[in-house]
């Protein structure tokens, strides 16, 4: 049975993965016949967000601690996975990505990825292993992998696209239900709630996603 690392950063689209993106990868994997290993980085949160509200808590919570309740307590640091282990790599959107994964949410073109981040990116890039990024997640990509000059998408937001090609990648646009695959790089990304704006819409490009993931295991 095909692995598929699904990295998370955290739980809640405000400070976390999104969890309705997350979810469906999950479902998605299991779908396609393959087994989901989920992940995250041990640290603490860069915020806490009470979501009902919006407002910032000042509460610290812990990243791995979090994401551990989307995947149900089967979850592992980062810096524990294998990468031989593995066949592809999947990471959902929401403010994880930019807060937690990165610094893009505060540094915008200043972009900083973390470094195990960085690495475990480029370990799967370099093993010749696909990776799914969804959502403002490309952005991380976009960064890790900026001197292969990976082609992703993010919907239509002007400021990250420009960001994204300021990095030296490059940006598609591509509806929600719809897929950017750069083959050269095995990257396969979509915009999820980047351009939403419900659950069943953001649904069909993550579907997508998953499969053309999958599929380019080896």
């Amino acid at each position: 049975m095909k692995k598929i690392g699904i990295l998370l950063s955290g739980c809640g689209n405000m400070d976390g993965s999104e969890i309705h993106e997350s979810v469906l990868t999950l479902l998605y994997v299991d779908k396609a016949g393959a087994e989901a290993v989920c992940m995250a980085p041990e640290m603490t949160q860069t915020e806490t967000v009470d979501h009902p509200g919006g407002q910032v808590t000042g509460e610290k919570r812990q990243v791995l601690t979090e994401a551990g309740r989307i995947a149900r307590g089967k979850i592992r640091p980062i810096t524990d996975v294998n990468v031989e282990d593995l066949d592809a790599l999947i990471i959902p959107g929401g403010a994880g990505p930019v807060k937690n994964l990165s610094n893009y949410a505060y540094e915008s073109a200043n972009l900083e990825v973390r470094h195990d981040v960085t690495m475990l990116i480029r370990s799967f890039h370099t093993a010749g292993k696909p990776i799914g990024a969804i959502c403002i997640a490309p952005v991380v990509l976009a960064k890790a992998l900026s001197a292969h000059k990976p082609v992703v998408s993010i919907g239509n937001d002007v400021a990250t696209i420009a960001n994204i090609n300021a990095f030296g990648a490059f940006h598609e646009d591509h509806p929600v239900d719809g897929i950017c695959i750069d083959e050269a790089n095995k990257l396969v990304t979509t915009p999820a709630y980047m351009l939403g704006p419900d659950i069943s819409d953001i649904a069909q490009g993550i579907e997508k996603l998953v499969d053309a993931v999958v599929s380019m295991t080896k």
